[in-house]
């Protein structure tokens, strides 16, 4: 066990939200410096996994590698390995290097089940990476849409280029607005750790999954999202991070082309108020402010069926249908 395993940011959001004591003694239970074994048999069994990691501007991406089943495995329980690297184009090649922190989520779509580790890199080759574990812990299946995956022969003319968005594009609209899932990274850095003893063992990159009925992001503007937080586990790893380092790197998937939305930036939380009241189910928002983003299209050699969504969201509204009208009009 990890006798403290929440930094500042994530302590001062527990206590916001009057789930302090009850982590404080939760947390050092359930989150580990090592994977049990049935966290090390989950990662065995996934064709792709989501990692989250930190450029040398301190910001966050969100990125996803796949191979064949058992192409990430467990040598032993305090090891990671991935036989995989990311293709041209992933923000991810900058930052995998030997010592960086990566944020890494095993997730199930199909069975709704999900796995967090996040660790140093510890051994790097011309076949892929391990992951030495800082943190290792389980999170509840709450707002997965149930889908599954199939692999897809590659292209027979290689990777379509990588196009840089100063800005948010219909395509990028289109996507973000159609959207049930989307993933997301964040860090605590060692310069927000910096001087604080107890943070020691918490700084490092975190990518979570988020979420929600299709169209639960909405788009204001050309460079605004704004994402319903929903009840979750109480730890607050995600808005900890952006409580004391405001930076995130949003990953969105196209289901059936394989295409990928990474999008990097700011943001604010936004904890109560009118407009959160207005969305069924949110206990708070989160508004992201795009810098800018990168599309890979056809990165992702994965393609999935139609999507169950998940009975969680039967509490939870929807951005065109489900608000009630904001006090001030808007």
């Amino acid at each position: 066990m990890i006798a403290a395993p929440f930094h500042a940011g994530e302590r001062t959001l527990q206590a916001l939200a009057g789930s302090r004591e009850q982590m404080e003694v939760a947390g050092p239970r359930v989150i580990r410096d090592y994977m049990p074994d049935q966290h090390r048999e989950f990662f065995s069994l996934l064709p792709f996994i989501v990692a989250g990691s930190l450029d040398a501007d301190l910001q966050p991406w969100a990125s996803v590698l796949a191979g064949p089943t058992g192409f990430v495995h467990s040598p032993d329980a305090t090891h990671l390995r991935i036989d995989a690297l990311p293709a041209a184009g992933d923000p991810l090649i900058g930052q995998l290097k030997q010592g960086a922190t990566l944020g890494l989520l095993g997730i199930q779509p199909h069975t709704r089940r999900r796995n967090r580790m996040n660790g140093t890199v510890e051994a790097l080759d011309a076949a892929g990476f391990s992951v030495a574990v800082q943190q290792s812990f389980g999170n509840c299946p709450r707002y997965i849409q149930a889908r599954e995956p199939e692999f897809v022969a590659p292209r027979a003319t290689g990777a379509a280029p990588v196009q840089w968005l100063d800005r948010l594009d219909l395509a990028a609209h289109r996507l973000i607005g159609s959207a049930d899932t989307l993933f997301l990274a964040t860090a605590y850095p060692h310069e927000a750790a910096a001087g604080d003893e107890a943070d020691a063992s918490s700084h490092g990159v975190d990518v979570s999954h988020r979420g929600g009925r299709p169209g639960f992001v909405r788009i204001d503007g050309d460079d605004t999202l704004v994402l319903p937080d929903f009840n979750g586990n109480r730890f607050f790893n995600t808005l900890g991070n952006l409580a004391v380092h405001p930076r995130a790197g949003l990953l969105f998937v196209d289901f059936d082309s394989g295409d990928l939305l990474h999008v990097a930036a700011t943001a604010e939380i936004v904890w109560n108020g009118p407009e959160v009241d207005a969305f069924e189910g949110a206990e708070r928002l989160v508004r992201f402010r795009v810098t800018h983003a990168l599309r890979r299209p056809g990165a992702l050699p994965l393609r999935w069926g139609d999507a169950q969504l998940s009975p969680h969201l039967a509490g939870t509204g929807q951005w065109n249908t489900g608000m009630r009208p904001l006090a001030d009009g808007r």
